[in-house]
């Protein structure tokens, strides 16, 4: 799924999702991580903390960090710390080296963001976490429930492009999550669906955004 079909000028802010696009996130690992510290298995965890909405909450920003981590030490049992949620959330994340070829390309033609629906606690660690993806975007990580709401939500889109003073239609979401893409397309910017570096290398080139 891609947006317009024929661009026009090229954007002036290009943003990209972190999970599944700028790296490879295995929910599936980071639950199974979680659930040996309390005797779970990872359907336990998946039941305890994504299925009762306490992700979900994080999520929104509607839970601190460290209430964030009591209800998860809650819910399984067990204490959980920033530690363990650090050293679980590491394990799940692999970075694409492909996809991040291309951000100094785009880098160097607009402005460049990244936009994750976490909630406060990866934006307080996004440097130990992800080190190489600070090099690349300084100060412009941000996770959604810093505009009040996530991904889908159109206001999230808009609030970020508003952020850099651009117009939504000079801006581009790029997304793993059909529904996301469509949030961003409702918000009035263009987006890209991605699937693979290759298709996203190529949706680029098409907006001059490399070479």
């Amino acid at each position: 799924m891609t947006a317009p079909a024929e661009p026009t000028t090229p954007p002036r802010l290009v943003i990209f999702d972190m999970d599944d696009v700028l790296l490879r996130y295995d929910v599936a690992a980071r639950r199974t991580a979680i659930g040996a510290m309390a005797g779970l298995s990872a359907d336990d965890v998946a039941r305890l903390i994504w299925d009762s909405g306490i992700e979900d909450a994080s999520d929104l920003g509607h839970l601190s960090p460290d209430t964030y981590l009591e209800a998860i030490a809650k819910a399984l049992g067990v204490p959980f710390g920033r530690a363990d949620w650090q050293r679980t959330r590491a394990l799940a994340m692999t970075l694409d080296p492909d996809v991040l070829a291309l951000v100094p390309q785009v880098s160097a033609r607009a402005r460049i963001a990244l936009l994750t629906n976490n909630g406060h606690i990866m934006r307080e660690h996004f440097d130990v976490l992800v080190p190489e993806l600070r090099a690349l975007f300084g100060p412009a990580m941000h996770v959604a429930c810093e505009f009040g709401a996530k991904k889908p939500t159109p206001a999230v889109y808009k609030g970020l492009a508003a952020l850099y003073g651009v117009a939504p239609q000079d801006a581009v979401m790029i997304d793993d999550k059909p529904a996301n893409v469509a949030g961003a397309l409702e918000a009035g910017l263009r987006a890209h669906l991605f699937t693979r570096a290759a298709e996203l290398a190529t949706f680029l080139r098409a907006h001059h955004m490399v070479a």
